[in-house]
């Protein structure tokens, strides 16, 4: 475990993942403890893809490939680059097993940074092979809603039309639900995860806050960078999770070919890509 303090946030990283899993401030556990009665995550990195496919499975250049939902980051050891009490980067190489399902070489690194209350988190990934590497990466940080989340908000930056893309079981139905007409203002109720997440794919908004209407305790994130932005939350939990992801779900009928999914990002070879969002604790 990395411990990054700079006497405001004291942040705890696992290697396992490069994943968050304590985000202390006055005291106070602002994260999701992980507790597995509901979810044992807090903030699992998904890479090399987003949501599941169909099948669990793709193809490329004719062959096919399995991948479990959200890929395989999270399960993976990382290796420390650098720590100190205010920043760690942590890098996942490609090997030989990864090989097997996602047949490019990459590094991926993942950088935290704390500056006053707030965490800057990168991911930057690197395409080794002398091919194209298709792939998609997201955020699933989870933020701890003790009075349960219908006492929150979520505050969208812009005035907002929220129509939530309809999931048939792991792939996108096609169809939407609208759940906010106007506004930049969704009070969160239980009813809303009833069948799952919450899928926005045609926000304007780059920033969003979860704020407590009573207390005002705020959240603030921005994801810049990112298309598609999700909610999820298990029916009763105290946690909501809030997710930039520069990737989604397949739609149904979609073709398997992943170089045609929707949202995937065509990496040049030799090149490299950032990919940044930065979370606020008030």
């Amino acid at each position: 475990m990395i411990t990054l303090n700079n006497g405001i946030l004291n942040v705890e990283i696992t290697e396992i993942g490069a994943e968050i899993r304590r985000v202390l401030k006055n005291g106070e556990d602002r994260m999701w403890s992980g507790n597995p009665e509901y979810w044992s995550g807090v903030s699992p990195i998904l890479f090399p893809i987003c949501s599941r496919l169909p099948d669990d499975e793709y193809s490329l250049n004719g062959k096919t490939y399995k991948m479990q939902m959200h890929g395989f980051a999270s399960d993976l050891l990382f290796d420390v680059e650098k720590a100190d009490k205010n920043t760690a980067t942590f890098l996942l190489k490609s090997n030989a097993e990864t090989l097997k399902i996602f047949p490019f070489c990459f590094e991926l690194r993942v950088k935290y940074t704390l500056s006053f209350d707030k965490i800057l988190v990168e991911y930057f990934v690197l395409n080794k092979s002398e091919n194209t590497m298709y792939y998609s990466i997201g955020s699933h940080e989870s933020y701890a809603c003790p009075e349960g989340i219908e006492a929150y908000d979520v505050v969208f930056e812009k005035e907002e039309v929220l129509k939530t893309a309809l999931l048939e079981g792991p792939v996108f139905s096609g169809k939407y639900e609208t759940i906010l007409e106007s506004g930049n203002t969704l009070s969160l109720k239980e009813d809303y995860f009833e069948l799952d997440s919450l899928i926005f794919k045609n926000i304007k908004s780059k920033k969003v806050s979860l704020i407590n209407r009573e207390t005002k305790k705020t959240d603030n994130i921005w994801f810049e960078g990112f298309d598609y932005l999700l909610l999820w939350h298990p029916i009763g939990a105290p946690f909501i999770c809030i997710e930039p992801w520069a990737g989604i779900c397949s739609t149904k009928g979609d073709s398997k070919d992943i170089t045609k999914k929707e949202g995937i990002i065509a990496l040049g070879c030799k090149t490299e890509k950032v990919h940044t969002h930065i979370i606020e604790f008030k």
